[in-house]
């Protein structure tokens, strides 16, 4: 599947303190900035548009959008959440970053479905909003969509 052809696609969240998601969004996941006002940023998501959005007046607690969670593979996944599939040692270096950032993993990174189709390389995390984010990584990419 050649990343030419896949449309990106956009996404836009909320945030209760918009520098916060600057720091977070683009200094501990790297993400590239975009276009940007007072009150919301655009991110380069790998070609993807995630636009983090300040609601309220900023000085409010994170509010958790995360609505529920539903059990995969013995864990509570956060619900709704959103995230990238890497390259395994893409998936490495941005644990490595956030547990020296000082993350709080909903999920540790882990192996999910250990020998079975759809093995990978998983973990979740919230951003300084509450918003769950899950990055992912396939020991073979051609099982994305195994059954």
């Amino acid at each position: 599947m050649a990343p030419a052809t896949i449309p990106p696609f956009h996404l836009a969240i909320p945030v209760h303190d918009i520098d916060a998601a600057r720091k977070f969004y683009g200094d501990v996941l790297g993400f590239s900035r975009g276009r940007s006002s007072e009150r919301w940023t655009d991110w380069n998501v790998r070609g993807h548009q995630v636009v983090t959005h300040q609601v309220g007046d900023g000085s409010s607690d994170a509010r958790s959008p995360v609505a529920g969670t539903n059990p995969v593979d013995g864990h509570e996944v956060p619900v709704p959440h959103f995230g990238l599939v890497l390259a395994v040692d893409e998936f490495k270096e941005l644990a490595g970053r956030l547990e020296a950032a000082g993350t709080d993993f909903v999920i540790e990174p882990y192996v999910r479905f250990a020998g079975e189709p759809g093995e990978q390389w998983t973990m979740f995390f919230l951003d300084p909003s509450g918003n769950a984010l899950e990055f992912k990584a396939f020991r073979n990419i051609d099982q994305l969509f195994a059954v």
